[in-house]
């Protein structure tokens, strides 16, 4: 039996849940959000539509994968329905920034220009469903990426790290709040005698 998807999944005030056609919508305050379930697997709302409940036929491995990720699932849309989720980054480094312009995240992050191959400023269009929010432009530069489809926030945050990911010998770049970077002690250079 799985533990994961035996658990009902409780649907708070404000957050409307519709099933139909093998289809999940949810819609809430922070958003609205639609998947489609396994034909596998089987999604019912009770009586009161307070909770959702996640049943699966029989128990072969495929089945069960599918019946833990298809109440996770869901009971992430629920959530981010009604309060959404939210990534926070820090940009650390002389001279590294962020900034927002309308619908446009610019990133200042320590390179020249094209001599490597690079922009010496990236500029990312702010997907739609998402908010992004420079809490503190200077450095550490702080920002924070919210919306109500966890996948798409934790897509976004990834990508914007990923222009410069942390380095070891100093912790430059771009990190997740609170994200431990191992450092690497530089270069003993000997002395001679």
């Amino acid at each position: 039996m799985s533990r994961v998807g035996n658990k009902p999944i409780p649907v708070p005030g404000g957050v409307k849940v519709t099933l139909a056609d093998h289809g999940v919508h949810v819609s809430g305050p922070k958003g609205q959000l639609t998947w489609s379930w396994p034909v596998e697997i089987s999604v019912e709302l009770d009586e009161g539509g307070t909770q959702v409940l996640v049943k699966r036929p029989g128990d072969e491995p495929r089945v069960r994968a599918l019946h833990g990720l298809t109440r996770a699932l869901i009971a992430n849309m629920i959530q981010g329905a009604s309060t959404g989720f939210e990534r926070r980054l820090e940009v650390h480094g002389v001279g590294y920034n962020c900034k927002l312009q309308g619908r446009q995240l610019l990133l200042n992050l320590g390179y020249m220009g094209l001599a490597e191959g690079r922009p010496a400023q990236f500029v990312l269009d702010v997907p739609e469903g998402l908010e992004v929010e420079v809490t503190s432009a200077t450095n550490p530069g702080r920002l924070m990426v919210r919306g109500a489809d966890k996948q798409q926030v934790g897509q976004f945050a990834a990508e914007i790290r990923k222009l410069r990911p942390p380095e070891p010998y100093q912790g430059k770049g771009v990190r997740y709040e609170g994200e431990q970077i191992r450092r690497k002690q530089g270069k003993a250079f000997a002395s001679g005698g």
